[in-house]
């Protein structure tokens, strides 16, 4: 009769979807959610196969035909120098994919996570020390540390890859390779914080909880405990503040092109052709230069925003 009973419910338990299948479930039921993956993917995915999908190379120049208008050869028009709008916006958005990516790879997820998992596990001397660094490091202005590390270490990484470039044979600086590290470096120094303290507030909580005191109980090492049974419980916020910080990353990386201290060219961004073209008389000669970008730009960043309601609301355990 027990063995039965015992049989009924993992049965039971084994045909209850878990949380991961049903919050998947909600997002993919949501007409915007969808939407906004499928437009984000074909955006991502044109900026990453944009040798694939452009006709042009983003740099390719034809003085004759400078600053034309919209037509059937240029949809989106020509810049000063007889380049493909289109094309420069496709690989535009490859920049903003490869830092973004890397960004939030390296910064919110690798370290943000990292520090929030031992800050809040060990707690005491060690969680003071990883906050405290994180409360000055956000202290400063963003623009104003992005300037240091940007021009402390920009030179040094040059003069490696040109080293590289000696040994291989093979121009990399043309790539964007120093600019794509560079930026993703300083902004990954300022993105890991907000992370770490929301995995450390999770973890704060789930420490105390039975399945951990008896991982323990039964001699699991630190890192299983961390990796195996608090890391999968604080994933949910996690992916929530992934998918909104994504437009903040993205965001950042324009207005520091638009600053001139980001992406050079040749290498095309959003930011730079918004930089290159923001005035007053471009608008009013030549509004495709200035347009195109910036609605490239807002479809983008608001794609992202929607997104982010749209997972909040999918993984909020009180939806259901």
């Amino acid at each position: 009769m027990l063995h039965e009973q015992v049989k009924r419910t993992l049965d039971e338990s084994q045909s209850t979807p878990s949380y991961w299948a049903i919050s998947i479930r909600r997002l993919l039921r949501k007409k915007i959610g969808v939407t906004c993956l499928v437009i984000i993917a074909l955006m991502y995915g044109s900026g990453i196969f944009a040798p694939l999908v452009t006709p042009y190379g983003y740099n390719d120049q034809d003085l004759s035909n400078t600053k034309q208008s919209p037509s059937l050869t240029h949809p989106f028009g020509t810049d000063r120098l007889g380049r493909d709008n289109l094309t420069r916006i496709i690989y535009g958005l490859r920049t903003t994919v490869i830092i973004t990516v890397v960004t939030l790879a390296t910064g919110s997820l690798a370290l943000g996570i990292t520090l929030g998992l031992v800050a809040g596990y060990f707690g005491r001397l060690v969680d003071t020390f990883i906050m405290r660094i994180g409360e000055v490091s956000s202290a400063f202005p963003e623009i104003f540390l992005v300037l240091i590390i940007v021009s402390t270490f920009k030179p040094p990484i040059t003069r490696w890859v040109r080293m590289v470039e000696d040994l291989v044979g093979f121009d990399i600086l043309s790539l964007g390779v120093v600019d794509y590290l560079v930026i993703s470096l300083a902004l990954a120094i300022f993105s890991w914080f907000g992370m770490a303290r929301l995995v450390r507030g999770q973890v704060l909580q789930a420490r105390e909880n039975q399945y951990v005191e008896a991982a323990r109980s039964i001699g699991a090492s630190t890192p299983r405990i961390m990796l195996r049974h608090l890391l999968p419980n604080v994933m949910s916020p996690v992916i929530v503040t992934v998918s909104a910080g994504l437009a903040a990353v993205a965001g950042s990386e324009v207005l520091i092109s638009f600053l001139g201290i980001g992406i050079q060219p040749p290498t095309p961004s959003l930011g730079l052709m918004i930089f290159e073209n923001g005035s007053i008389s471009v608008l009013r000669s030549d509004p495709h230069l200035l347009l195109f970008p910036v609605l490239t730009l807002s479809l983008l960043l608001f794609t992202f925003n929607l997104l982010g309601d749209a997972v909040a609301d999918a993984f909020n355990p009180r939806a259901r």
